[in-house]
């Protein structure tokens, strides 16, 4: 099953979040340890941010983030590295993964990506490369 386009050809997009006191709102550089999801919903058609939205994520568990990105309607996941697991998931369930996402605000990550001018490296949390500093069970 994948997520369709949302009502009026909306897309949502999910990107996590950490807050900075300094700079505010930064893309998060792992998706399964951030404290913070914000879902952003844009006109395609219109490259604009419509609605948006902050939300916190359940507890880390593997595969929770996942599924409740899914039911929360994600169509495309921005984040800086994240696991094998949770990528496949997520796009199991028809939610597009973007990874190496390392600077900016969610909002110039999104408008970036819509215009096609979004600059990912590489994965931040490559496991099977230890990367990230965790162990394999993260997602």
């Amino acid at each position: 099953m994948s997520n369709e386009i949302g009502r009026a050809g909306r897309v949502r997009y999910a990107v996590p979040t950490e807050y900075d006191g300094v700079q505010g709102e930064r893309v998060c550089a792992h998706f399964g340890h951030c404290r913070m999801f914000t879902l952003i919903d844009v006109d395609p058609g219109a490259r604009a941010i419509v609605a948006r939205q902050s939300l916190e994520p359940p507890e880390h568990e593997p595969g929770v983030l996942p599924r409740w990105l899914s039911e929360k309607g994600a169509h495309v996941v921005l984040a800086g590295g994240m696991g094998m697991r949770a990528r496949q998931l997520l796009e199991d369930s028809g939610v597009a993964v973007v990874t190496g996402v390392l600077s900016g605000t969610p909002d110039e990550a999104v408008l970036a990506h819509l215009s096609g001018r979004l600059v990912a490296g590489d994965n931040a949390c490559d496991h099977g490369h230890g990367t990230c500093g965790h162990g394999d069970t993260h997602q």
